[in-house]
C-alpha cells in the first residue's frame, strides 16, 4: 500500500491536517500534497505526472463550486477526483458524480468510512453516501445544465469561472495571455454550449447548478 501520492485540495489547514493523517495512517509511506486554491491544485497536477487521487473542497478560492471540479476533470481526466464537502444534498451530490468525480464524501462522515471511500475509489470503484442513488429519474433543468457544463474545455471552463467573477474580455485575456478575440470565441462556445443567450444567463445558470450547495454551505 505503498507509494500512494494524493492531493489534499481545501482552503482550512486544520481539515487538510486532519485528512493528512487519515491517509497517512492508513497508506504507510504515502506522499500527501496540500493545496488552498484552485491555482495551487493546478500547479500540483502539472508537476506531477503519478497521482493517484485529489480531494477537493467545492468551497475555496477558485474552485467556484462545480465548476472548480468541471476544470479539473476537463484538464486532467487521468486522476481520479473525490469532493469532500460540507454539502449532504442529494442533488448536488449526483451533479458532481455526473461532472466526473469518483466520489463524494461529506465532511461529517467519521475517518473510517472517509479511509473506506478512498480504499474503494483507489481500487477502481466509485463511492458515495449509502443513502444516495448515483442517478435519479426525476432529473430537472439544472441537472441538464450540469450535463452541458461537463463539455467545456478546461479553457472555456476557466472563461465562465472569470465571467463568474465580473472580470470583462480584457481582464480575462491578460490573465490567460490570449487575445480578446480568443476570449470572445471562447464566451460564444460556453453560451451555445450551456444553451443562454448572454453572460449574465451563463452566470446565473452556473449559479443554479450550486444553488443547493450554497444553501447548504449558509446553514452550516
Amino acid at each position: 500500500m505503498a507509494g500512494y501520492h494524493f492531493i489534499i485540495a481545501d482552503d482550512h489547514p486544520l481539515f487538510r491536517d486532519a485528512l493528512r493523517h487519515a491517509l497517512t495512517a492508513a497508506y504507510a509511506g504515502a506522499q500527501v500534497e496540500e493545496a488552498g486554491s484552485l491555482d495551487q491544485v493546478t500547479a500540483l497536477l502539472e508537476q506531477h505526472d503519478a497521482l493517484d487521487l485529489v480531494l477537493l473542497d467545492l468551497k475555496m478560492p477558485g474552485v467556484h463550486g462545480l465548476a472548480g471540479l468541471a476544470f479539473l476533470r476537463a484538464q486532467f481526466p487521468e486522476v481520479p477526483t473525490v469532493v469532500v464537502s460540507a454539502t449532504e444534498d442529494p442533488p448536488v451530490i449526483r451533479r458532481a458524480m455526473a461532472l466526473g468525480a469518483s466520489g463524494f464524501i461529506p465532511k461529517s462522515a467519521p475517518a473510517g468510512t472517509i479511509r473506506r471511500a478512498i480504499e474503494h475509489v483507489l481500487s477502481g470503484e466509485v463511492w458515495l453516501p449509502p443513502d444516495v442513488e448515483a442517478t435519479s429519474t426525476e432529473e430537472d433543468e439544472t441537472d441538464v445544465l450540469a450535463r452541458r457544463l461537463a463539455t467545456l474545455t478546461p479553457q472555456q471552463v476557466r472563461v465562465l469561472m472569470m465571467l463568474r467573477e465580473g472580470m470583462l474580455n480584457k481582464q480575462i485575456a491578460y490573465a490567460l495571455g490570449v487575445s480578446e478575440a480568443t476570449v470572445k470565441a471562447h464566451v460564444s462556445a460556453v453560451l451555445q454550449k450551456l444553451g443562454v443567450e448572454s453572460r449574465t444567463q451563463a452566470v446565473i445558470a452556473v449559479g443554479k447548478i450550486d444553488e443547493e450547495r450554497g444553501q447548504s454551505d449558509a446553514a452550516m
